[in-house]
């Protein structure tokens, strides 16, 4: 990098709107197949996040995570990475980096206040965010001030988005079997890739100890087709 945070190729490179619900709605599901504990999940997605929204996220279980809210009004994106030199955590008291959350627009403010998103003393949890309102033809994010010099760190978003950006069934396919330590059927990856409905087959094919039954409440609540 030459100083200037990466964030900028991220949402130079995201695809629109609806592309990425998809990709993170078959990520959460295929996530949902090989880890039947949601806590052990990796991705998720909740289709009934609140009234009108829904939300992609990430949790990596070492303190690092994102969360996309899909709203009426577009998609606001945030992620956290805990040991970043950009986390709000760097003075004291806790502040979020300059210029990272000063021009989200009004319509996403609840997203900057939400409460899931922050600490217990409601300071943002965020070292990159981004957004795209419905009728944008490009995601965009705030007049970030770039790190000292000799600081090569981008808020982490190149790395937190990393498998949704890629969107490829492989990337998933490495990123899983890395994970969960097993083998994944690249096929069956692409088959829930293109969010085609699930069969028994392509779940044994991901999980042989789990069956299409046992899925239907993650698959509802996903809003996997």
């Amino acid at each position: 990098m030459d100083g200037r945070v990466s964030v900028y190729e991220v949402i130079r490179r995201m695809p629109g709107i609806p592309e990425v619900r998809d990709r993170s709605r078959a990520m959460a599901m295929l996530d949902a197949i090989l880890s039947p504990e949601w806590e052990s999940r990796f991705y998720s997605f909740d289709c009934r996040w609140s009234a009108g929204e829904e939300m992609a996220s990430m949790r990596d279980g070492c303190g690092n995570e994102y969360s996309i809210v899909f709203t009426p009004a577009g998609a606001f994106a945030r992620g956290f990475d805990h040991e970043s030199p950009m986390s709000p955590y760097r003075t004291v008291p806790p502040a979020p980096w300059p210029g990272l959350l000063d021009a989200v627009p009004e319509v996403f403010q609840a997203q900057v206040t939400e409460p899931a998103f922050g600490d217990e003393d409601g300071v943002p949890m965020a070292t990159v965010c981004f957004w795209r309102e419905a009728g944008d033809t490009e995601w965009k994010t705030g007049p970030i001030q770039s790190p000292p010099p000799g600081t090569r760190d981008d808020g982490s978003a190149e790395w937190l988005f990393d498998v949704l950006l890629d969107g490829r069934p492989e990337a998933y396919q490495e990123f899983a079997q890395e994970y969960y330590e097993i083998a994944v059927d690249l096929e069956a990856v692409r088959w829930v890739y293109a969010l085609r409905p699930l069969t028994p087959d392509v779940v044994a094919a991901l999980n042989p100890e789990i069956g299409l039954a046992a899925l239907e409440h993650d698959r509802a609540g996903i809003g996997y087709p």
